[in-house]
């Protein structure tokens, strides 16, 4: 095997496939990325058995090959090399030559055989979306997984597709989180758990181009992302995903209209009182007009009051404030809606101004002491 590219396309190479190389792994060949060049061209490829990535490479095959390298050692190696091309040679069944400008690296490889390759997905059922609606989707959403594996479903995001509709749902016992969006054709319904990390690590290697489409292929087990050069294969949280519409209701007691950037930054400034490990609740006494936001802890207290339009009754009710925090960073509106049924019962913030609710966010409320609060 003897390949020559620009560092620059290297580095972009393994820094997409270096997502799919597991930390920790009794198995060293997943430690490595397969160079497989051909007539086709130069693929990367890694995987931990539950996610896959592939990725074409710029640049020219001189002589055919397939070989296993070490991932870390292959990205810090070509991440110090001078900004120039490089050319990677098989030297001997199992070593190459990494060479660019005066640098000249001997390493030990694996053979290419040994690796295993991308699970086939069926090319069956499929939609199609922009990169920057995908990307957008998850972003607005992966705050609310769980990263306790106790519950498998809560470590990943529901994908549903309902005729024109796809909508991505999270929730970590605390919270729900709902995006809508409407797609471009109609669709056969798809309902499918992707795990978080999958999706993670496709927001680093989404362009995010308005313009640039993403197709995901769905298949019994596995999903299926195509975009550019690149192929993402994930694995699928078995299992049937809860249900989410039984948890929302359309009951409310109170509904304030408030602008976004306001409750946002005053909010934030209350968590300057919160020592990390602390949990604080912000505690909201909504009256006519007025919502008083207040934060009381060991380093001090603070008092501030929010203009709003109020329907309904007065209320007294408490949240963390990290997640209406989380919530409300991902919202672009200006303006929001926030209803509320009691004290003991979730906010629901949602967008009321479309025919199709482009986002839901539901937080479960908190204890606190009346009697500190006044």
């Amino acid at each position: 095997m003897k390949i020559i590219c620009k560092k620059t396309d290297l580095s972009k190479g393994i820094n997409i496939v270096s997502k799919a190389v597991p930390t920790k792994t009794t198995m060293p060949i997943l430690e490595c990325i397969l160079i497989d060049a051909s007539a086709e061209g130069i693929r990367f490829t890694a995987n931990d058995m539950e996610l896959g990535i592939e990725t074409f490479v710029e640049g020219q095959v001189e002589e055919a090959g397939l070989v296993a390298i070490d991932a870390r050692i292959f990205g810090e190696i070509v991440r110090k090399l001078p900004d120039n091309d490089v050319t990677i040679s098989m030297i001997s069944g199992n070593q190459v030559q990494i060479v660019c400008e005066n640098a000249n690296f001997t390493i030990h490889v694996k053979s290419g055989e040994e690796f295993s390759g991308l699970p086939d997905v069926e090319k069956v059922q499929s939609i199609q979306i922009s990169q920057f609606t995908l990307k957008e989707m998850i972003k607005q959403t992966i705050f609310s997984i769980s990263d306790n594996d106790s519950n498998a479903m809560m470590t990943g995001e529901l994908f549903e597709i309902k005729d024109q509709l796809f909508k991505i749902v999270s929730l970590d016992g605390h919270r729900i989180s709902i995006r809508n969006v409407e797609l471009k054709e109609q669709y056969e319904p798809i309902r499918v758990i992707v795990p978080g990390k999958t999706l993670n690590d496709l927001t680093k290697i989404l362009s995010g181009e308005m313009e640039e489409i993403v197709t995901i292929y769905f298949s019994k087990n596995h999903l299926l992302f195509e975009f550019e050069h690149t192929r993402v294969v994930s694995r699928i949280i078995e299992g049937e995903y809860f249900k989410i519409d039984q948890m929302l209701s359309n009951d409310y007691q109170t509904k304030i209209h408030i602008n976004k950037r306001e409750l946002l930054d005053c909010i934030d400034r209350s968590t300057l009182l919160i020592k990390e490990g602390d949990k604080k609740p912000i505690v909201m006494d909504i009256k006519d007009h007025v919502m008083e936001l207040k934060m009381q802890s060991f380093i001090g207290s603070m008092d501030e009051e929010i203009q709003i339009q109020k329907e309904g009754k007065d209320i007294m009710i408490a949240f963390n404030p990290k997640f209406l925090i989380e919530a409300l960073r991902v919202i672009d509106d200006e303006e929001i809606d926030i209803y509320m049924m009691n004290p003991k019962a979730p906010c629901i913030i949602k967008d009321s101004d479309h025919q199709m609710e482009s986002y839901v966010y539901l937080i479960l409320p908190v204890n606190f002491n009346v009697a500190n609060q006044h």
